[in-house]
């Protein structure tokens, strides 16, 4: 039987890539939801090329509301997550409620509300199945010990180190928004291109890892790998280290996600070790300020996460307009994190308002600054 699979974002870079992995394997899927935040005109084109498949488009008026319903009726065995940034987290939980297996591109979902959005998934029976290559390697290298997280000692991610790894922080003060956007190694959107080159990618990668894997921040470290071909690794109570090595290709984790718990060939591009090079070097933590954020983030708890990511947002926003420079970025996060943010995460409603409550913060600070200039 085919799995009925709803995508979430279906016009992004996860999505595009999402449609080539189902594509190539028609016979085991079927396409029954499609979404898009804006662009009408390739959810139209993706429309006629999955028949069958409800097409909505969440950016336009009453189209959240729209979307969640979707999600609820769309009966999917497997919902993939591609949207970008914090508005991925009703979708997810949508998707959740609703009984579907979750497939989560959007890290924002766990970083904002990870204690509620697992035990939601918990109440459901529903599985969630990190997407990002790194958690995906993670996850991979657990199921591989029979699940066993109690022999993990150590999760260790991996970090392209982006566009600005070999440049000075003196360097960094100048960069543009088309410096941050040319990455070395991946083919992303802008606001996570941007994330990657600040590292509040990683940073946030750190927070989604304690919730999903049960670990404390601690536990969590991150080394700059630029070949990005070592996705992330464990290390064991034992001392000994496992690695997930593939060539850097969303493909691979999502094809994971879709064939899960099983695994089949994939048809694309083995990894070839003859002319191989692997290098690995710690992250400067002055240059990549947004790490360390996020690790006191993660430390905080409650709500801190969720306004790290917040404030993040609205900066990377303002850089990409040009209102602040690239080291504004992790000045604004920190500025937020001053506040108090150590309430649970509660509910839905508590989590959207201290959102909101740090972005108005973010914004606050970037029209301070701009108004100084």
């Amino acid at each position: 039987m085919k799995k009925r699979i709803a995508l979430l974002g279906a016009t992004g870079s996860i999505g595009k890539s999402s449609l080539d992995v189902i594509a190539r394997n028609r016979g085991d899927f079927e396409v029954v939801l499609l979404s898009a935040h804006s662009n009408s005109s390739e959810l139209a084109a993706l429309s006629s090329q999955w028949a069958g498949a409800v097409c909505v488009l969440s950016g336009e008026e009453g189209g959240k509301e729209k979307l969640i319903q979707a999600i609820a009726g769309a009966h999917a065995d497997i919902t993939i997550n591609g949207i970008s940034g914090g508005a991925g987290l009703e979708p997810s939980l949508a998707a959740i409620k609703s009984g579907s297996n979750l497939a989560l591109a959007n890290k924002e979902t766990i970083v904002m509300a990870g204690e509620m959005v697992l035990r939601l998934a918990k109440e459901k029976n529903v599985k969630i199945i990190p997407v990002d290559s790194e958690h995906s390697a993670i996850f991979r290298l657990i199921e591989a010990h029979c699940g066993k997280e109690n022999l993990i000692d150590e999760i260790i991610l991996t970090a392209s180190g982006g566009p600005f790894r070999n440049l000075s922080l003196k360097e960094m003060e100048g960069v543009s928004p088309q410096d941050a956007l040319a990455h070395p190694t991946w083919k992303m959107g802008p606001k996570i291109t941007i994330d990657s080159a600040s590292m509040a990618n990683k940073g946030l990668e750190i927070i989604e890892a304690c919730a999903l894997f049960n670990m404390p921040p601690e536990k969590i470290k991150v080394v700059i790998h630029p070949q990005s071909v070592v996705h992330s690794m464990v290390r064991l109570c034992n001392g000994v280290i496992y690695a997930q090595l593939s060539r850097p290709d969303m493909r691979h984790p999502i094809h994971d996600a879709l064939y899960w718990p099983e695994t089949t060939r994939s048809g694309l591009e083995p990894l070839n070790f003859d002319s191989l090079t692997l290098e690995f070097e710690k992250p400067d933590l002055q240059k990549f300020a947004m790490l360390d954020l996020a690790w006191q983030a993660a430390q905080r708890g409650g709500l801190y996460p969720c306004a790290y990511n917040a404030a993040n947002e609205a900066a990377v926003a303002a850089f990409l307009e040009r209102k602040i420079g690239f080291l504004d970025i992790p000045k604004i996060t920190g500025f937020v994190l001053e506040e108090d943010w150590s309430s649970a995460c509660r509910d839905t409603e508590t989590v959207l308002k201290a959102d909101a409550d740090a972005r108005l913060k973010a914004h606050f600070y970037i029209y301070i600054k701009n108004r100084l200039v």
